[in-house]
């Protein structure tokens, strides 16, 4: 089975980028792909709750397609983002909440804003999902996830972007991240290939996902170029990482 652990969805196609969920699902037909961990595509306003709303519609009509995740911006303040965490969880039925402190403009590992959340969010013991990346680096650099995930050991985390997204990137920080605490796992995507390769072999073939970054990044793209990358892993190996992995995180299988 193989499952594509980042794709955004939008409420609408307002820009050239965005793509609905029924396009995803089209998309998902032709490359072969049979679920997807599905969350927001940012919006140019705050205003996160219809796109949250839609992340939600998707998974209730493609519920064999869909693996939902909520969107929280702490920066919204404390009472709405506690509301949308609580409606996340408890209404929406997410598989878990996903940050962004660069798109959203905030330190993930900030006491006074990020945290509270973060601790909220964690009450509910599913997987909590982070942009880690290069773009933004002193407000994700993989180093501040290892924070919070050693402040919640019983937390699965996912690392998306593993420290790419620009150059030069910090995968090697986000491998040692991952070293140091086991409840973090990496989705290689808008990441150097060879960086995906070289977690694989630090890491093992348990700890690492494949994830397109859909639509910012092509899927059928991005398949081909982990068959490449894959080729010299065996059968167990490669399904774990296209697909196995996040099913165990999310708790599927």
């Amino acid at each position: 089975m193989i499952i594509d652990a980042d794709c955004h969805i939008a409420s609408r196609k307002w820009d050239a980028v965005a793509i609905t969920a029924s396009e995803l699902i089209e998309h998902m037909d032709r490359d072969g792909v049979d679920k997807a961990l599905i969350w927001l595509k940012p919006p140019y306003n705050k205003d996160i709750a219809p796109e949250n709303r839609a992340v939600y519609e998707a998974m209730k009509a493609h519920p064999d397609r869909f693996l939902g995740f909520g969107w929280a911006n702490p920066l919204l303040g404390k009472e709405t983002t506690a509301a949308t965490i609580k409606q996340c969880f408890e209404e929406y039925g997410f598989y878990g909440i996903k940050f962004n402190g660069a798109q959203d403009g905030y330190v993930i590992d900030d006491a006074r804003v990020a945290l509270p959340a973060i601790e909220q969010a964690a009450r509910y013991g599913k997987p909590l999902a982070f942009h880690i990346g290069a773009d933004f680096y002193e407000n994700t650099h993989p180093y501040r996830l290892g924070h919070i995930a050693a402040r919640f050991p019983e937390i699965p985390f996912l690392m998306v972007h593993m420290g790419g997204v620009a150059v030069p990137a910090l995968d090697r920080s986000a491998v040692e991240t991952a070293t140091q605490h086991p409840n973090v796992t990496l989705i290689g995507s808008a990441v150097a290939e060879r960086a995906v390769l070289n977690a694989i072999n630090v890491l093992g073939p348990d700890r690492v996902c494949f994830g397109s970054d859909m639509p910012f990044r092509l899927m059928h793209v991005q398949l081909a170029a982990y068959g490449a990358l894959l080729r010299d892993l065996d059968e167990t190996a490669r399904a774990k990482v296209m697909g196995g992995n996040i099913a165990r995180v999310l708790e599927i299988v």
